[in-house]
């Protein structure tokens, strides 16, 4: 098994589907598995629900789904130092890229910003703020467990928690995974690989661009470095996303 490390370029693209990949993951169309009612889907930071669902909340919300998001941190921690731009404007910034994003997409969703303290996420205040949130009927999608960065983590079990409770179903996707594991490190028992048309994959491109401060330098300076460089944003350009839920 990897030890989860989130710096460099992590794992390339092409080792994905190679053997015990992702060719090996049962194939879905996304609107096959639509859920009947309400989509909450639970972000850790701006750009976590574009970069793993974003292209099947796409499909969906075509279809006639409402989506709804928990933003559960600001993401104002993504350069911490940084000589360009201040915690608090660059959360501002971060919403902002979020909601065109979100439109990208075809999505106006509601965003629940729970403001927790980015890279100090706690499973119990993630519960409760997704508790406050849910109606019956509604699916939670949420992080996969064992994502690997521990704002992600802590969404993932609080998240369930909450879904758990209320008595929904609860999905789950992968972000920082494609990262730091490889396919033998991966159980994709209960995984469906959902099969985007172009107009998702198009609209999805087009949504990771609204995210400048984090797929481009704010700066010159080290500290403002891109968080997501082409290497990252390669696993994220796939014509296909994976989740955990139903069969």
């Amino acid at each position: 098994m990897s030890t989860p490390s989130l710096k460099g370029t992590g794992t390339p693209e092409d080792a994905w589907w190679g053997p015990g990949g992702l060719d090996e993951v049962p194939a879905r169309d996304p609107a096959a598995v639509r859920p009947p009612g309400r989509v909450v889907v639970v972000a850790p930071h701006p750009d976590d629900e574009v970069l793993g669902v974003g292209g099947t909340l796409a499909v969906w919300a075509a279809a006639g789904t409402e989506v709804a998001v928990v933003a559960v941190s600001d993401g104002e921690g993504s350069h911490p130092g940084s000589p360009t731009l201040t915690p608090a404007v660059l959360a501002d910034r971060r919403a902002e890229e979020r909601r065109a994003a979100l439109a990208a997409l075809g999505i106006e969703a509601a965003v629940a910003r729970l403001r927790l303290p980015d890279a100090a996420v706690t499973a119990d205040d993630v519960a409760d703020g997704v508790a406050a949130v849910l109606r019956p009927g509604d699916t939670v999608i949420a992080p996969v467990t064992g994502d690997g960065h521990p704002d992600h983590d802590a969404t993932a079990l609080g998240a369930g928690t909450a879904a758990a409770r209320a008595g929904v179903a609860c999905w789950r996707y992968p972000v920082w995974l494609w990262h730091w594991a490889r396919p033998g490190d991966v159980s994709f028992d209960g995984a469906r690989r959902l099969r985007l048309p172009g107009t998702a994959v198009n609209a999805k491109a087009a949504a990771i661009a609204h995210f400048t401060t984090q797929i481009a330098p704010l700066s010159d300076d080290p500290r403002d470095a891109a968080v997501l460089p082409a290497p990252v944003l390669a696993r994220f350009r796939r014509d296909t996303e994976i989740v955990w839920g139903p069969r």
